[in-house]
């Protein structure tokens, strides 16, 4: 699979995907996108990989959409005729990965200047961090868009009044690596040579544990969040009772009597 605006790498059960428009700031244009869809879908379907690392080279891990490719509308422009395909009734998802139907977890290393559509990584991932040199900003209103989904999903990941001020200053408003780690949008924040190296350590520990019962957990934290409670707590639920079903729920336990590392063979 050949790529032109993104890295793609397996090694380690861990799939990591880079932005390599440098020069761009890694801002996504439609050929980045496709791209970046074809790289989500080969990583979820690969039974090598167990976590995706996706992270920027240069000095931004993603401003957003490429200006250049925005209609005098205000449009991302696509190769497809408008509204002929379903995603694009949707709200436009742009570089995200489908975190709403994958199974395995995302692991974003905020490498840099994230602004933007490149906001929807940091709200959507599973586990964030950010390299000591990360920034982040909303532009929108200041280039004169609304900022739609990303504002959303910054007031669900921040204090209202945060998400409002940063939308509303639009790119007047930078918010540091640290501010971001002191409320709760990142979850570490690494010396900037470390950043690859942390991340795919933390990536390795999530691999030490089942993976099934990785990707049940996520899936019941993720989807429950869209629920009430009580019918999150029984969602929940019913991902134990089918990974309890696994052959790596049985050896869980017997290496733990055994006191050795147990051998997961994702089944």
């Amino acid at each position: 699979m050949g790529f032109e605006s993104i890295q793609y790498d397996v090694a380690d059960r861990i799939a990591t995907i880079t932005f390599d428009r440098p020069d761009q700031l890694n801002a996504l244009s439609p050929a980045m996108i496709e791209e970046l869809r074809r790289a989500y879908a080969e990583a979820e379907a690969d039974d090598n990989v167990w976590i995706l690392v996706i992270t920027g080279n240069g000095r931004a891990f993603c401003a957003g959409a490429d200006v250049g490719e925005i209609s005098g509308d205000g449009r991302v422009v696509y190769e497809e005729p408008y509204l002929t395909t379903y995603p694009q009734w949707e709200a436009p998802q742009e570089g995200t990965p489908p975190f709403r139907t994958m199974t395995k977890p995302i692991l974003a290393a905020i490498n840099g200047l994230c602004c933007g559509a490149g906001l929807d990584l940091v709200t959507t991932g599973d586990i964030v961090i950010a390299s000591e040199r990360a920034e982040f900003f909303d532009p929108h209103v200041s280039i004169g868009l609304v900022s739609g989904r990303e504002a959303v999903r910054l007031a669900r990941a921040l204090p209202t009044n945060i998400a409002m001020r940063m939308a509303l200053m639009g790119r007047h408003e930078r918010m540091s690596a640290q501010r971001a780690y002191d409320l709760g949008l990142v979850s570490e924040v690494v010396e900037h040579d470390r950043l690859l190296e942390r991340a795919h350590e933390i990536a390795g520990i999530v691999n030490r544990n089942a993976p099934l019962a990785v990707r049940g957990t996520r899936l019941a934290i993720r989807k429950g969040r869209d629920l009430p409670l009580h019918e999150a707590e029984i969602m929940a639920e019913a991902y134990r009772e089918r990974v309890v079903r696994t052959d790596d729920a049985q050896e869980g336990p017997q290496a733990f009597m055994e006191k050795r590392t147990p051998k997961w063979q994702c089944s």
